[in-house]
């Protein structure tokens, strides 16, 4: 079966959008501006990108305009938007937790929550998330969009594995 892997970047305090939206500072620290990172190596284990309307806008119109970087892959927008399939995007008005556990049982590689925050809360409520990567990158933002929503049900994780290149600190978690 498949697994729900959540990967993302978040500021050390927690948010991955600054108060306006923003993203600009997803960024290491120098250090390294040769090293890549672990995008590379995951994105060859996913096949299925899972992200909300606003991710999906702030991505086709403002960091990708023109360019989906997810090409290759099967992407689901959760929208109640009435929008057509562009090519492997697919916009659909079904609940998250419908949808994640519908593409669970297929066949296929890992599945991508990519995001945003209240996609990635009311996955990890429904117990759906296997296993999360957090990119904790150097900045602390003061404000902004919060990763974690709530944490009105606790969640255990086992620590995979850890890795740090440019300032930035990829931390692997499994839910248990």
């Amino acid at each position: 079966m498949r697994k729900i892997v959540l990967y993302i970047a978040m500021s050390l305090d927690g948010y991955i959008a600054d108060k306006s939206g923003g993203v600009d500072w997803l960024n290491g620290d120098g250090s390294e501006p040769e090293n890549c990172g672990s995008y590379s190596e995951f994105s060859s284990s996913i096949d299925t990108v899972v992200l909300g309307y606003n991710t999906y806008h702030q991505i086709a119109a403002e960091l990708s305009p023109g360019n989906w970087p997810y090409e290759g892959m099967q992407s689901y927008v959760l929208t109640h938007r009435k929008l057509e399939t562009q090519n492997e995007i697919h916009f659909v008005d079904t609940a998250m937790a419908e949808l994640l556990t519908k593409l669970k049982q297929q066949d296929g590689k890992d599945v991508w929550l990519c995001g945003g925050a209240d996609i990635i809360d009311q996955a990890l409520k429904a117990n759906l998330v296997d296993e999360l990567t957090i990119s904790v990158l150097p900045i602390l933002l003061g404000d902004g969009i919060r990763l974690f929503q709530t944490n009105e049900i606790p969640k255990y994780l086992t620590l995979i594995s850890h890795k740090s290149y440019n300032g930035i600190v990829d931390l692997v978690y499994r839910v248990k």
